[in-house]
């Protein structure tokens, strides 16, 4: 399965924030890009963007991405 295209930016940490996530990181055995990509990931899923089984790599919406908190019939 051919993997999907990434998109680079720009972000901008404080050094204490940054600190933070490279002790995570290292501590889940990860990159800091792979793990800044997990804690969006999450909290798109936590949220309802994403559905509770994707991938992290996974972008798809769910069914209802202008509102993800109304209830679709």
């Amino acid at each position: 399965m051919a993997r999907q295209q990434s998109k680079g930016f720009l972000l901008r940490l404080d050094p204490h924030t940054m600190e933070l996530v490279e002790r995570w990181a290292a501590q889940e055995f990860r990159s800091v890009n792979g793990q800044i990509q997990w804690i969006i990931a999450e909290a798109l899923r936590r949220h309802g963007w994403l559905p509770r089984n994707a991938a992290h790599h996974d972008s798809a919406p769910t069914e209802n991405i202008e509102n993800p908190d109304e209830d679709t019939q």
